[in-house]
């Protein structure tokens, strides 16, 4: 698995933070990189002939797009890290609809990208990521219904690993919960918030969470990560600045 060339990769939620930094490190790893998002993004040309980035505009959770670019692409590793920033107020601040939206753009991605995995399926040996949240691990009061959903990816995740070894289907599944970072917008509007809640600032606050994760370092975790043996791979990591930690 160390070498990538000539192994699709697809990346859903590509455009920005994380999912970007991701994308660029499995493409200079040589890997041909379908880049999937809602809005339009420009990536860097390959180098030396080697990976490459291709852009799909699309949203991912149509219940159409993911069977339709995973037979177009026929990917060896799909990284699902698509999702809505929640909005972060207190929970008597929030409507249903600000509450849900969670569920209705993290879940309803991961659903329909794991549904499609296991009815095409992928071919023997692919490798599927899930991109959920540190907040499925230790709530997080200020945005509604955010972390019961990243918990709920984590879930479906665990369930499309137990269907693919009933079926003897030679495909691993996992998450990766990364640790609030400055480095995205979430992360930065959640600092914020959680600083303004506790009277702090927000260098004060963000102190407190260690070694910044940036993009760059969540993609060579991740490059770490498809390349370890299948059965090496737990079902859950925690990713912070300091890299993966499997969760027990």
């Amino acid at each position: 698995m160390s070498d990538l060339s000539g192994r699709t990769t697809i990346v859903v939620g590509a455009s920005r933070g994380l999912g970007r930094g991701i994308a660029g490190a499995f493409a200079q790893a040589g890997a041909p990189v379908v880049a999937v998002s809602r809005t339009a993004a420009e990536f860097p040309a390959a180098a030396d002939g080697e990976g490459g980035i291709v852009a799909e505009l699309a949203d991912a959770g149509d219940a159409s797009v993911a069977g339709r670019l995973l037979d177009l692409h026929e990917p060896d590793n799909v990284i699902v890290v698509a999702g809505a920033n929640p909005l972060m107020r207190p929970l008597q601040q929030h409507t249903w609809e600000s509450f849900s939206a969670n569920w209705e753009s993290d879940v309803r991605i991961t659903f329909h990208w794991l549904r499609e995995i296991l009815l095409k399926p992928l071919r023997p040996g692919a490798r599927v990521i899930v991109v959920s949240s540190g907040a499925a691990l230790a709530g997080s009061p200020l945005s509604g219904g955010y972390a019961g959903a990243k918990a709920t990816q984590r879930f479906i995740t665990g369930y499309a690993q137990d269907e693919a070894q009933r079926a003897g289907l030679d495909i691993t599944f996992t998450t990766v919960l990364p640790r609030m970072t400055p480095a995205t917008e979430l992360g930065r509007s959640a600092a914020r918030a959680y600083a303004v809640r506790n009277g702090q600032t927000q260098e004060e606050y963000l102190q407190q969470m260690g070694p910044v994760l940036t993009p760059e370092i969540a993609g060579g975790a991740l490059l770490e990560l498809v390349g370890e043996k299948a059965t090496e791979v737990a079902p859950g990591y925690l990713l912070t600045g300091a890299g993966l930690k499997k969760l027990g």
